[in-house]
């Protein structure tokens, strides 16, 4: 954020309780300190690493508030810092974190960063990032964690998202994998003895430090900030060595704690450049320890992936020489780095994409599944927390309702079935059969089915204009079982590209930026369908013309839905639902 786009920071308006009172979140911890010269580094900035100490002991408490009991970093998700502004000594870094979501025996907590500069009033947002604790008990039984329980709409969509970020963690190395035995990534390169290369073992530190009681959290075991700190403390010193200069970090690839370390342990910490783009490099760096009963024996700790760039004096970023990697683990690393940056492209591309942008449609491949999927299944999410929607009409024991939100048009369509929602979960994921008893599409027709949980179709629309051509869309359908009790049956429909089906001239091409169903149990034998979609200009003449009355589609199409599921319910086998 450069000085000229700095806002100022206001607090979300308080949410107040049915009682007057207002809500605080019980979870909720802020941290404000100051940075004073021990915390900066030798220009004067503040360091990630104590920044990242910061990060971890707020965490470390809002996950304690829930479990009521100690609870140990897990990892800590992807963070992009937004340093355009320095954090300098005198500046205020203000910390808030709070549970987002409770599983099992492990909790998510999102922390976000602030800073202020106190004596101009300035402030300005820093990064976001999530972790993940795990609550331990005493000896080695496991904690059951009680249920985070979101109030305020933020907390509900934070608290409906953690199940998605908890997926995307789960496939996070099996994308990374699949990347590098693809022929996407690009392979070693060949070095010509002319060209300005650096081999990777001249970048190469190693160090190692000593656990000690301070280094400690309340458990004896190494505190997890510490060891983040002094990763990126190697990590630092071999990009410098690479760049010759002052790296910046920029982003760094999921924290991993594997194993535990305790007082008296020797840590050892391993850094390399795995590769250089253009403008950017990439550091890997692990982290083991060496008990002390057996010297001779290691467990890894942990595994990060740091970004650095290195801007010059106007702020513009330098270039770097390619990076010739160490034979054999070298070039794994080489390729995997590449496979990271396009992942981190990829995600920034389809999550921050803006919904008046056209094409909305984002590009297909393997390599971005996982965040297509995520991010079409938080837009269906976002969508279905949002409030203030507006009633319109009553048809057929339907209610429709519109929401206008920043110059968008939202659509939802409530009924109630007697079915049960796992018969009716299968009978919408079969999109090949909603001409059934949907007339606003002639056909779905399967074009790829991905895995268990997302499919890619071609459908077919007749026009609302009879004089124009029929549309087309390329749609990704993700769905979702529940993750816990209360949470809904989820179908996620956004429009994808896909070079097996090109636009044609005898179709015109539609796309959708975020429509699905989500589906409640409302007793035994009975579910309570939403149906929500965001309008574009494609989709809108649909929905408008039943809306303000010029035609009862929509009731007709509510009636055939309501009679398809009923005739075919006892088609449903249990082991169609995922």
């Amino acid at each position: 954020m450069s000085a000229s786009e700095q806002l100022e920071i206001l607090e979300e308006p308080p949410f107040i309780l049915e009682n007057g009172v207002k809500y605080i979140n019980p979870t909720e911890v802020k941290m404000s300190q100051f940075i004073l010269p021990c915390h900066a580094n030798h220009c004067g900035e503040l360091s990630v690493g104590q920044l990242l100490k910061w990060m971890d002991t707020t965490a470390c408490l809002s996950a304690e508030r829930h479990a009521h009991c100690p609870c140990v970093t897990a990892s800590m998700d992807d963070i992009d810092f937004d340093f355009e502004q320095r954090l300098s000594v005198g500046h205020v870094v203000n910390i808030k974190a709070k549970v987002n979501r409770a599983f099992n025996t492990s909790l998510e907590v999102g922390i976000s960063i602030t800073s202020e500069d106190p004596c101009s009033g300035r402030q300005w947002k820093v990064c976001n990032a999530f972790a993940t604790f795990v609550a331990k008990g005493q000896g080695s039984g496991k904690v059951q964690l009680k249920a985070v329980i979101p109030r305020t709409s933020q907390e509900k969509i934070e608290y409906s998202i953690a199940a998605e970020r908890r997926r995307m963690r789960l496939h996070h190395l099996e994308s990374i994998k699949d990347l590098v035995s693809s022929s996407t990534i690009q392979k070693e390169p060949d070095f010509d003895e002319s060209q300005h290369v650096v081999p990777a073992e001249k970048t190469r530190v190693e160090t190692v430090e000593l656990v000690l009681p301070p280094h400690a959290n309340h458990q004896r075991n190494s505190f997890g900030g510490q060891i983040m700190a002094w990763m990126e403390s190697a990590a630092t010193i071999s990009a410098s060595r690479f760049c010759k200069g002052h790296p910046v970090l920029k982003t760094i690839d999921m924290f991993h704690f594997r194993g535990p370390s305790q007082v008296g342990d020797r840590i050892t910490l391993k850094a390399i450049v795995n590769n250089a783009f253009k403008e950017s490099f990439e550091v890997g760096v692990c982290a083991e320890a060496y008990h002390q009963e057996g010297w001779d024996q290691k467990t890894h700790i942990n595994s990060a992936f740091m970004t650095f760039v290195v801007p010059d004096k106007g702020g513009k970023l330098c270039t770097f020489p390619r990076v010739k990697p160490e034979p054999g683990d070298g070039k794994r690393r080489y390729r995997e780095a590449s496979a990271r940056k396009k992942i981190r492209l990829d995600r920034k591309y389809i999550i921050s994409c803006k919904q008046t942008e056209v094409p909305l449609s984002v590009p297909w491949d393997p390599s971005n599944q996982v965040y297509l999927s995520y991010n079409n299944v938080s837009a269906l999410k976002i969508l279905a927390a949002k409030q203030n929607w507006v009633l319109n009409c009553m048809q057929n024991k339907a209610k429709l309702s519109t929401l206008e939100e920043d110059h968008l048009l939202f659509f939802k369509a409530e009924m109630i079935v007697s079915v049960n929602v796992k018969q009716v979960f299968v009978l919408l994921s079969d999109m090949s059969r909603r001409h059934e008893w949907d007339t606003h599409y002639q056909r779905f027709k399967l074009i790829q089915k991905v895995d268990t949980d997302d499919v890619i179709y071609h459908v077919v629309s007749p026009s609302v204009n009879k004089a124009s051509n029929f549309q087309d869309f390329v749609l990704l359908a993700s769905r979702r079982v529940p993750c816990a009790d209360g949470d809904p049956y989820l179908i996620a429909l956004r429009s994808v590209s896909l070079p097996a089906v090109p636009p044609t001239k005898d179709l015109d091409r539609g796309e959708v930026s975020c429509a699905g169903f989500t589906l409640c149990q409302e007793g035994v034998t009975s579910t309570k369908i939403a149906y929500y979609i965001q309008t574009t200009p494609q989709v809108l003449p649909y929905i408008t013309r039943d809306i303000t009355g010029l035609s009862s589609d929509l009731c007709k199409i509510i009636e055939a839905l309501n009679k398809f599921l009923e005739q075919n319910k006892d088609t449903v086998h249990m082991c169609d639902i995922g």
